[in-house]
């Protein structure tokens, strides 16, 4: 019998100084390999073996982080994404 997995939300916040606008500080050219490679690696050093993850890397202003880990979790579970290629449970 296979036990059941449960999706639990987590968010790493961090901050990045520029003095360029907030849409001018991220590469344009991040490949699906390379996001995966910090999924990967974000796996490895944080979670326990077996644990897997999706992400979903975006800038989100302090007033709207609610808002949009409800979208994420939205996009993770939605049934129409059950193929999503970040979500692998």
């Amino acid at each position: 019998m296979q036990e059941e997995k449960k999706a639990y939300p987590f968010a790493i916040v961090g901050f990045f100084v520029t003095d360029k606008e907030a849409t001018e500080s991220f590469r344009k050219d991040v490949t699906p390999e390379e996001v995966e490679q910090i999924k990967n690696l974000l796996k490895k050093l944080i979670f326990v073996e077996g644990v897997d993850i999706a992400i979903a890397p975006f800038v989100v202003p302090p007033e709207q982080v609610n808002d949009a880990l409800h979208e994420l979790a939205d996009i993770v579970f939605s049934s129409e994404e059950k193929d999503n290629r970040w979500l692998r449970l």
